[in-house]
């Protein structure tokens, strides 16, 4: 008994208090304080996001330099901190005891004095610094690890290259977006020996792997052998290059005995949901371990529209229902604490192990135990600091995390759930009830959160997603319990395991029902801009919303609305009272002379939320674009006597060619193109009628990299066009040939780049151009673009020497040259070479021209991309007009006269 902490809190509780349980004189109850959320740890989090970002896509020179300051830095802050501490007492000189008083004890040397604010910021900083020195630390050994191998060199030299590794990554299938056939796959491979040119590199890091069909067979964790081209990864990739495998793979090792029952346990989940109905057959893999390979475009597109797509990726979602579903069962047994803790830990081990340990896996695992923590235990004060400590040693763990849309996303939901839950389901309590307010809290508190990030990755907001996760909710922990149970049944007892599938599929099929009822709504999804603007401007809007929603009393108080019933009250107890009273009140209003505090407040909330609506109003006033399908896959725009060719690389996202003339038609062409960040823009040459329109295509969406000609002629048109992307702080690139690129699923090459020195890094400044007068046009980057459907050449303003050039290149390349369209040179002038046009034979030719006194286009080039069976579409008569690949055909939309 005595053991018990409660009861010895007890009789400590009665030694202390006086007759009858009454407090001592002197000594006054005092109710508890409210524990202030600790945030020492939100700066050194943020600080070490920020370093991991700048560590991925910077030079080991430059990390390392980095890592030495960082390292000076903490040792002097810590030498002030221990001199600090050692400090000797100042102050009063002791006074001599009382008699029968005991003596104060001496300070040491070193005993330290009360903390101050200087020491505490000092404290602070140190704290900062070393948290950025262990990311800078553990980064150069993960860059050390990651380029030790010898891909890096053979991608960027575009090598045919034999590879030997393990699968890393779930193959995923990879959906065409313009013909809506899944015909790739995807995937990462451990890289154990590479060859190329003709020698063994050494191994190391990891590759992306492009594909056909035959690799989505693949087991996670085989080893097999593969050959095809390395191309270089995007900046900030954790892969060190990207293979396009030229066949199927050659398996050469079976997975560790570990994930072979893994893969085993995931087949046999697949096995006994066979007879579920359609959806539910599809989701229910994906609820229960993550697998998607059933879920079709039309319900992928409807769990993004209500922002329920973290149901199928494993989220940290998924491990506080494992958790809390053991934690529960722990309750019941009566097992010890320490029992507990090493069940939960057993079990989120093997949880990790079935949905494949992948980085985003372990990632939802860590936020997954600091949200169920925050929330379940009520205690943000502790959870954030948790949830910072984490991500420092996640980033610690690897720096590439700081560049995932997932990580993001993860930490602000997470931090969001500890931190707002609790006073948004108090605010909401005295309204609709305790459990409905924590309900709706939980989605709401994500979504407002996660909202502004999202728009960064999808230019629209999910308008239900608030109520689809409140009414899909219920569902999801059956579906997930239920289903985990049944594949860990399955492979023993399969009609157990069909028993147990049936209802998490019925489960799963109603989230599945949620998403499609919410997605063909009026409205699911409310047009916003795109990039960091957009994402900007709804993070503004939303805590102008926040603010209003939070102080409504304020609010109406500024209106000269009074409320008539006390606060946390919730509903009034007569409305027509409440009725009558607001409406005496808002006529008195109208008589009562208007403050400045009024006049103030309301004109700052107002101009705000105008603001960020007139920022978003063209994007919902937008059009889809005058006769250009959704699935568009080229897009010619008309932009006059000039070139503009874009080619879509993902939802909102496009490559572009060259943006015309001086105005704003190759804006209002990715405008209506629903393009809001470019991922690539070239720019073949500085001639006006290619480079003219830079600022109307720059304006209002993001572009990532710019590749340019090496010429810089005329000088004064390449002067400013350096000037405005330097300016707006563009990348810039001189283009070399061979080089080349990934966006998504569309590779680019440069097949031929104008003379110049080569390109320094965008973070040592200007490109450096050749200085000679005349030969602009030869000059052209001649560009191939490989898409899932289709290729594509776009040839410039290439002439006699340009052309026949590039043909010899052509036909020397081994695999052959013939494309599916072609960009005419020079705009269809009649300077075309022959033995180009046989060499690709184009199935379409592009040719992009506008009223003009040079004749452009001639007939001898229309006659000669006729002749070689290309059919020849023309921007002055069709106008902006788009390509499309439908089962398997090339076809044009929107434009009836070629």
């Amino acid at each position: 008994m005595r053991d018990d902490p409660d009861v010895e809190a007890v009789l400590s509780a009665g030694r202390s208090s006086g007759p009858s349980g009454q407090p001592p004189p002197g000594n006054p109850v005092r109710p508890p304080r409210a524990t202030a959320t600790d945030l020492r740890l939100v700066p050194a989090a943020l600080a070490a996001w920020v370093s991991a970002w700048w560590l991925t896509v910077t030079e080991p020179r430059a990390v390392l330099a980095a890592t030495l300051v960082g390292t000076a830095l903490v040792a002097l802050l810590g030498a002030l901190l221990l001199v600090d501490r050692c400090r000797p007492r100042r102050g009063p000189a002791p006074r001599v005891p009382a008699l029968g008083t005991p003596k104060p004890k001496t300070p040491g040397p070193c005993t330290p004095e009360p903390r101050t604010p200087g020491r505490r910021w000092l404290a602070q900083c140190a704290l900062i610094v070393a948290c950025v020195l262990a990311v800078l630390v553990a980064g150069t050994v993960h860059l050390v690890v990651r380029d030790r191998g010898g891909a890096a060199g053979l991608a960027a030299q575009g090598a045919t290259v034999e590879v030997v590794g393990r699968v890393v990554g779930e193959p995923a299938t990879v959906t065409n977006p313009w013909s809506g056939a899944a015909d790739s796959v995807r995937t990462t491979l451990a890289v154990d020996a590479l060859e190329g040119r003709g020698a063994a590199a050494p191994a190391g890091g990891q590759i992306d792997v492009l594909a056909g069909l035959a690799w989505g067979d693949l087991a996670y964790g085989s080893e097999v052998r593969a050959s095809g081209r390395l191309m270089p990864p995007d900046p900030g990739d954790k892969a060190v290059a990207t293979l396009v495998a030229t066949g199927p793979p050659t398996v050469t090792g079976a997975p560790v005995p570990a994930l072979g029952v893994v893969n085993t346990l995931r087949a046999d989940l697949l096995t006994a949901s066979d007879g579920l109905p359609a959806d539910a057959r599809a989701l229910l893999p994906g609820v229960a371990v993550g697998d998607t390979s059933r879920i079709d475009d039309e319900l992928d597109e409807a769990l993004q529209a209500t922002g329920l797509t973290h149901v199928t990726a494993v989220s940290g979602g998924h491990f506080a229902i494992v958790v809390a579903t053991v934690a529960a069962l722990c309750a019941t047994a009566r097992a010890p604490r320490q029992v507990r803790v090493v069940v939960t830990g057993v079990v989120m081990a093997g949880f990790v192990l079935l949905v494949h340990p992948d980085p985003s896996v372990l990632r939802a695992a860590a936020m997954g135990v600091v949200g169920l923590v925050g929330i379940g235990l009520g205690r943000p004060s502790r959870a954030l600091p948790a949830l910072a400590a984490v991500v420092v040693v996640l980033l610690v763990l690897d720096p590439w995390l700081a560049r995932s849309y997932g990580f993001v996303l993860s930490s602000v939901a997470t931090a969001a759930l500890v931190l707002g839950t609790q006073p948004v389901a108090g605010r909401l309590t005295p309204w609709i009830g305790k459990a409905p307010a924590f309900a709706l809290a939980v989605p709401l508190t994500a979504q407002l959160a996660c909202a502004p990030i999202l728009v960064l990755l999808d230019p629209s907001v999910a308008t239900y997603a608030v109520p689809a996760n409140l009414v899909a909710a219920p569902a999801l922990v059956p579906a997930t319990v239920l289903g985990v149970l049944a594949t860990l049944v399955a492979p023993w007892f399969p009609a157990a395991g069909v028993v147990l599938a049936w209802p998490a599929g019925l489960a799963s099929w109603w989230i599945a029902a949620v998403a499609r009822f919410f997605a063909d709504l009026p409205g699911a999804r409310l047009p916003w801009p795109g990039g960091a603007g957009g994402a900007a401007a709804l993070a503004v809007l939303t805590v102008v919303g926040l603010v209003l929603a939070w102080h409504w009393r304020w609010v109406a108080g500024l209106g000269g609305v009074r409320v008539p019933w006390s606060r946390g009250s919730g509903w009034p107890h007569t409305w027509r009272t409440a009725a009558r009273a607001n409406l005496r009140e808002a006529f008195a209003a109208r008589r009562r002379r208007a403050t400045l505090r009024f006049l103030v407040a309301w004109a700052v909330v107002v101009a705000v939320a105008s603001g960020c609506v007139a920022y978003a109003w063209p994007r919902w006033i937008a059009p889809a674009g005058r006769d250009v399908p959704a699935d568009w896959a080229v897009a010619a725009c008309d932009v006059g006597q000039g070139d503009g060719l874009v080619v879509r690389t993902g939802a909102g996202r496009g490559l572009m060619v060259d943006v015309g003339p001086a105005g704003d038609a190759a804006g209002t062409c990715l405008d209506e193109l629903g393009i809001e960040r470019i991922d690539l823009l070239v720019l073949t040459h500085f001639h006006a009628d290619h480079v003219g329109g830079l600022d109307a295509v720059l304006d209002g969406r993001q572009v990532d990299r710019v590749l340019v000609t090496g010429l810089g002629d005329p000088a004064a048109q390449a002067d400013r066009v350096l000037d405005d992307l330097g300016a707006r702080g563009v990348p810039v690139e001189v283009a070399e040939a061979a080089a080349g690129g990934v966006l998504g699923d569309v590779s680019w090459e440069v097949l031929q780049a104008g003379p110049g020195e080569a390109a320094p890094s965008p973070q040592r400044g200007r490109p450096a151009l050749a200085e000679v007068d005349g030969g602009a046009n030869d000059a052209s980057i001649a560009l191939l673009v490989t898409t899932p459907q289709l290729t594509l050449v776009a040839l410039g303003d290439l002439e006699d020497a340009g052309q026949e050039a590039l043909d010899r290149t052509l036909r020397s390349r081994a695999h052959g040259a013939e494309v599916d369209v072609v960009k005419v040179a020079h705009h269809g002038s009649r300077v075309q070479s022959t033995g180009l046009a046989a060499t690709l034979s184009p199935t379409v030719a592009i040719v992009s021209s506008g009223e003009n006194t040079y004749g452009h286009p001639t007939d001898t080039a229309l006659d000669l991309y006729e002749s070689v069976g290309a059919a020849v579409l023309r921007t002055d008569r069709c106008g902006t007009f788009a390509l499309v690949v439908r089962d398997g055909a090339l076809a044009v939309a929107g434009c009836e006269d070629g």
